[in-house]
């Protein structure tokens, strides 16, 4: 069996965690938002060690960085097996969401090294640029360019909040490169990442087979009342937007509660943003903007769900004596996760004796994209208390050996 070191495997993770570091409280937290300096010095901390490690470093035109490590024995024009992450962060997160794919994909390759193992085709260590998508657009920025769902003239174009481009940051950084990483190149993908939930802990398993990752769908509903003064509006001649927004936010919640408990278990619903105007203490809300994200490994019960929030709308308009209109502006379909991968992530896991569940990902992930070009796969590593996007967020350090070492042997089986 291959042997992966936790010794380099944490010495990594705990060296990039000083890019964007900031003082907590409690846990270890980093700000690394796409294109920044602390971008740019964890980039070029990665690009040394895959250099160490003899890996030959490709940059392409959206800062997608790939390490391509070719064995002796493999044909060097082969479709790779690839593997890795991100390296961008939330605001204010931890240290193993994404750094533990990206530094686990190495690791893997120093590990097939260390133990001289002849492969037929060659491996690439990849990390994805702008994956969370807190600076540069909606998020899996670098992949969806890897896979054809968006150009690099569209990315390059990306501004910020203050109106500085991607072009211009990821120049100013030195990782705005050239050509363009094909995903669909690829023989086959992996990803390790953190679970950000309680599963694989409450079992006692150490590693988690993805077997689909749920389908997105984003949609905004625009209520418009009127305008008015707080305290001369009689109550029974009201038109307020808030109140009809606050009806609709409670039936996005009991609609999904519904779908789950009778119909489809992953189902899940939730309202994440609510702009409000004039947004003053003394004045009735005129208008109201609910953001609703809707997530299920079942496409039919997304629909249902977006057609039940419609429902809602045209009953809390009739109800309320306000204008609701929704629309539904970002949509991505439910995502298999390869069987090829599946069983070799499965043998890998029994081969080294570490236990493994199947379940799905309620998260995206860069592997969303990569499975619409390739065979891909997605391995979770155990959370503690399911806490992500957190400075608390934690992976003990032999959980992260633990799945690394069946990344290793799904990467040798994949590549034989």
């Amino acid at each position: 069996m291959d042997t992966v070191s936790t010794t380099r495997l944490r010495s990594d993770i705990e060296a990039n965690a000083e890019f964007g570091r900031i003082d907590v409280d409690e846990g270890r937290g980093r700000t690394v938002l796409a294109g920044t300096d602390a971008n740019r010095d964890a980039r070029d901390r990665f690009v040394d060690r895959l250099e160490e490690a003899g890996l030959t470093v490709m940059i392409d035109a959206v800062g997608n960085i790939v390490g391509r490590w070719v064995p002796e024995s493999a044909d060097p024009d082969a479709a790779p097996v690839a593997s890795g992450s991100h390296l961008d962060s939330v605001p204010k997160g931890g240290i193993f969401d994404g750094p533990l794919g990206v530094y686990a994909a190495l690791e893997a390759v120093r590990s097939l090294q260390d133990a001289e193992v002849d492969l037929a085709r060659p491996v690439d260590v990849v990390c994805f640029t702008e994956e969370e998508g807190q600076r540069f657009g909606n998020g899996l920025v670098g992949s969806s360019v890897a896979t054809g769902r968006s150009t690099v003239s569209e990315a390059l174009s990306l501004t910020d909040e203050s109106g500085l481009s991607f072009r211009e940051e990821f120049e100013r950084i030195g990782y705005h490169g050239s050509g363009t990483v094909d995903a669909s190149e690829w023989s086959a993908w992996i990803e390790l990442h953190v679970e950000q939930g309680t599963r694989l802990e409450e079992a006692g398993a150490k590693a988690g087979i993805v077997s689909n990752i749920a389908g997105i769908t984003h949609c905004y509903a625009d209520v418009v009342g009127d305008a008015d003064h707080a305290g001369s509006t009689p109550m029974d001649q009201r038109s307020d937007a808030l109140a009809a927004a606050s009806e609709l936010v409670l039936d996005v919640e009991s609609d999904a509660r519904r779908m789950a408990a009778d119909e489809s278990p992953t189902a899940v619903g939730t309202v994440g943003s609510l702009e409000v105007s004039p947004n003053a203490t003394n004045v009735i809300p005129g208008d109201a903007r609910v953001g609703i994200d809707i997530r299920d490994v079942d496409n039919e019960s997304i629909d249902s769900l977006v057609s039940s929030l419609e429902a809602s709308a045209r009953r809390i308009a009739t109800d309320r004596d306000v204008a609701v209109r929704v629309e539904r502006p970002y949509s991505v379909p439910p995502e298999p996760m390869a069987e090829r991968c599946r069983s070799g992530l499965r043998s890998a896991a029994e081969t080294a004796g570490i236990p493994a569940l199947e379940l799905h990902s309620g998260a995206a992930h860069d592997t969303m994209n990569v499975a619409r070009v390739t065979d891909a796969g997605l391995l979770f590593a155990p959370s503690k208390h399911g806490v992500s996007h957190n400075p608390r967020e934690w992976t003990d350090w032999v959980d992260c050996t633990a799945a690394t070492t069946v990344l290793a042997g799904a990467i040798r089986s994949l590549a034989a």
